[in-house]
């Protein structure tokens, strides 16, 4: 049984399944990771984990999975293999529902809006405290937000995908031949742009090891309005991270002293 503080769940592993079970105020999220596994088993199975069993009406929510081979991707430097791999596992996964079926999927939770609330939210409190370097790089940010048309929700209308809804590589397992995928709690309809930058810009896929970020993206047939709502994707994502670094609590932190300003000097290179 592993379980961290900032978790939503707890996880049993057997030799041949998983039991996930879930805090009583993360309903929501376990309805998620069920819905996504079922959607996966019908229409690209293999890639994640079989659903066996789900109880999401117990006080604690419970699902059972199969347990799938595999190391996390997180910490390690990726070769052309693995990149290319992962590539391969996210293009399925993203083309995997049929249009009708994306139609009746809900949009993932932490989509536009919601981060950019998000970063209002900590701004009055998080600023004053940042160093002198983070600070820098979140009036940039700002300033960018403020006139990049973002916070008026307005974006060119992308076709549908499945998306996680989690960029972690711990989540993408390497099998020696192929990347499979876990953790689905954050799933629902989004659009590739948005689910790439979501991998591009986590912690986990710079802060241990270098990723090659070009060459990942150059694995994917992207359009021009892609290409543009990558970039605009990519800054807000990096600005999110940029808080949640800089307020990361020094009694517990999850990332190693000096992220932060990595993470600033990360976000200046792609405003720039």
């Amino acid at each position: 049984m592993a379980s961290v503080q900032w978790s939503t769940h707890t996880i049993e592993l057997r030799s041949d399944s998983v039991t996930k079970r879930f805090r009583c105020d993360s309903r929501e999220e376990s309805k998620r990771e069920w819905r996504a596994l079922s959607l996966l088993a019908a229409y690209a199975p293999g890639l994640a984990p079989v659903p066996h069993s789900a109880d999401l009406a117990a006080r604690e929510p419970v699902v059972v999975m199969s347990r799938l081979l595999g190391e996390p991707l997180r910490g390690q430097t990726l070769s052309d293999q693995q990149l290319s791999a992962l590539a391969a596992a996210a293009n399925e996964m993203y083309a995997a529902a049929p249009p009708d079926v994306l139609a009746q999927l809900p949009v993932r939770p932490g989509q536009q809006h919601h981060l950019i609330m998000q970063i209002h939210a900590w701004w009055p409190t998080a600023r004053p405290r940042a160093s002198e370097e983070v600070g820098q790089a979140m009036d940039q940010g700002l300033a960018w937000l403020s006139r990049s048309g973002m916070e008026g929700g307005h974006q060119t209308q992308l076709p549908p995908v499945f998306g996680p809804g989690d960029g972690n590589l711990a989540n993408y397992l390497w099998d020696g031949s192929r990347v499979r995928v876990v953790d689905f709690e954050d799933s629902g309809r989004s659009d590739r742009p948005f689910e790439l930058a979501e991998i591009t810009e986590h912690v986990a896929s710079w802060a241990d090891h270098p990723f090659d970020t070009e060459a990942f993206l150059a694995r994917f047939d992207l359009n021009a309005a892609e290409r543009a709502r990558l970039l605009d994707c990519r800054r807000l994502l990096a600005l999110v991270w940029l808080f949640l670094l800089a307020t990361d609590d020094p009694q517990r932190p999850r990332n190693p002293p000096g992220t932060a300003e990595r993470q600033a000097v990360r976000l200046s290179r792609l405003l720039a």
